[in-house]
């Protein structure tokens, strides 16, 4: 059982992330949070893992807890079996089997007789038996390092998970393994994802947002349809304050003139029946009043609705509105972009691939390319780049405008300021309250235009470069996507689909996110292998 009551936190010189959420998640549960970047998911989850304190509230947890974190840089100094918290256990179990009757191999042991077992058992789950459990977690691969702090979920066996953005360096293997033990564990589980497929296997979907949390019971796809249908109420709301403030306005309008009809009519009346100017000055002053009176009456109902418009408009996704429009690419469908003939690529004296790979890519293609982590996949996309050489084979390249968009997102420049960067797509040389209008579209307010790209989060760093897009209005004629869901929320991973769904050039990818690959309509496939 895990409760969270009143939990407020912010972070020094800044507003409050959290003010006063409670959230209660029962034993034996499957559970996500969701909810933009920058609502502080991650947060909340180092809350609960006891790695920061809050500044107000109470966090209850009933049982065990395992925490798997999304960055493992802080534990890159520490050996894989301290990583797993079972050095210590290890160490004294060989103690004991060598002979050594010190208590204090006991107490560390606690009983735990099949502590080797275990580990073994869990290491061999996930691929990774071949490696030395005293070997730096620096060593290993992303990918690896992921499956290592999964596996001490098996070895330590905890009543409650959480997991953050586990499947981000996970190949499709590593993915499905994590998929089938999420189904099977009987242990309470809260895991922060982009991952649909991961966020279909839970019960109840937790949505962090401004207004504190929110709860749909089931699984993604019941959040997504209830999300829908709450939209096109809000649309429809919307629309009906829209219509109010017109009809609001109107009315003002026609009450003011019918007003000023009948003071003029009176008046004039008044003049011609001889009215003394002291009362006529007096009759006057309390005309004005009254259309004084009339209009702050209007005024207030007109701001009362144009406060509740714009409370209900910032509610509104901005998935739709940083769509990119590309124009299509001026190459015709078919042409032979690339063609690689029996390549192969060495590190050392050892080939990357079993067999030489032959491949070739047309205008139009959609392909994605696929393999275990280490098989090759950026070695193969810097090949057909021409930013390595084959080692065997040859490629011939036509001439064509490609982007390649990394998971680092390296095309953008950090020490370009978020304007100077979209400026450089302007070759339409649009004004410059154009750009910042299309800026403010992909979410970037003024307040953000001087600020470094290097300081950029990767959902960040994805709304430039779609923006830069969309200034340019010019299509590549290739893109490359490696990992492009990777460290992105589920609002930018919408926004990446719809605007790649648009696109009519030809796409080349890297994905383990078989939804995304399915929605962007990926049709070729490479596959690696050792």
């Amino acid at each position: 059982m895990l409760f969270l009551h009143h939990i407020s936190f912010g972070f020094p010189a800044g507003n409050l992330l959290f003010n006063s959420i409670n959230l209660t998640i029962p034993p034996h549960t499957k559970s996500a949070l969701v909810g933009s970047n920058g609502m502080g998911k991650s947060t909340l989850l180092k809350l609960i893992a006891g790695e920061i304190e809050p500044l107000e509230g109470n966090i209850n947890i009933q049982g065990d807890l395992l925490y798997v974190p999304q960055m493992f840089g802080n534990f890159n100094h520490l050996t894989v079996a301290e990583c797993l918290t079972i050095d210590k256990k290890l160490d004294a179990l060989q103690k004991i089997t060598s002979g050594e009757v010190d208590d204090i191999y006991f107490e560390t042991l606690n009983d735990d007789w099949d502590i080797e077992e275990r580990c073994q058992n869990a290491l061999q789950y996930w691929k990774l038996e071949n490696e030395d459990l005293y070997q730096k977690l620096g060593s290993l691969s992303g990918g690896q390092k992921t499956k290592v702090f999964l596996a001490g979920i098996q070895i330590n066996q905890p009543d409650i998970i959480l997991l953050d953005e586990p499947t981000n360096h996970l190949d499709l293997k590593g993915r499905n393994l994590l998929y089938d033990f999420i189904e099977k564990t009987s242990s309470t589980v809260l895991m922060v994802s982009h991952d649909r497929s991961l966020l279909n296997l839970t019960d109840t979907i937790f949505e962090l947002s401004n207004q504190g949390i929110s709860i749909y019971g089931g699984n993604y796809d019941f959040y997504a349809e209830q999300k829908a249908i709450e939209n096109e109420a809000l649309q429809n709301d919307i629309h009906s304050k829209e219509r109010a403030l017109k009809k609001a306005k109107e009315k003002e309008r026609e009450t003011l003139e019918r007003k000023q009809k009948l003071d003029a009519r009176g008046k004039g009346k008044q003049e011609k029946s001889g009215v003394a100017r002291i009362m006529m000055n007096t009759l006057r002053n309390n005309a004005e009043k009254n259309t004084s009176r009339l209009k702050s009456i209007h005024a207030e109902k007109i701001n009362d609705i144009s406060g509740d418009l714009r409370e209900l408009r910032s509610s509104v996704r901005n998935s739709d509105q940083m769509k990119v429009n590309f124009n299509d690419s001026n190459l015709h469908s078919g042409k032979i972009l690339v063609s690689a003939e029996e390549i192969n690529f060495k590190y050392g004296e050892e080939n990357l691939w079993k067999e030489n790979l032959s491949l070739e890519i047309r205008s139009g293609d959609r392909i994605c390319i696929k393999g275990s982590n280490g098989s090759g996949k950026t070695t193969l996309i810097k090949l057909l780049l021409g930013d390595l050489e084959p080692s065997a084979g040859k490629i011939t390249k036509a001439d064509f405008q490609t982007i390649y968009v990394d998971q680092e997102y390296s095309l953008i420049d950090g020490n370009s300021t978020v304007y100077e960067f979209v400026q450089q797509f302007n070759g339409n040389a649009l004004q410059e309250s154009e750009v910042k209008t299309l800026l403010s579209r992909f979410l970037f307010g003024k307040e953000t235009w001087d600020k470094k790209c290097d300081v950029l989060s990767g959902g960040e760093r994805l709304r430039i470069l779609l923006c830069g897009l969309s200034i340019s209005n010019k299509a590549p004629d290739m893109i490359i996507l490696d990992e492009p869901t990777n460290n992105l929320d589920l609002q930018n991973v919408e926004i990446l689909t719809n605007s790649i769904k648009d696109y009519h050039g030809t796409l080349l990818m890297i994905s383990h996110d078989e939804v995304f690959v399915g929605e962007i309509g990926a049709v070729g496939e490479v596959l690696l292998e050792f």
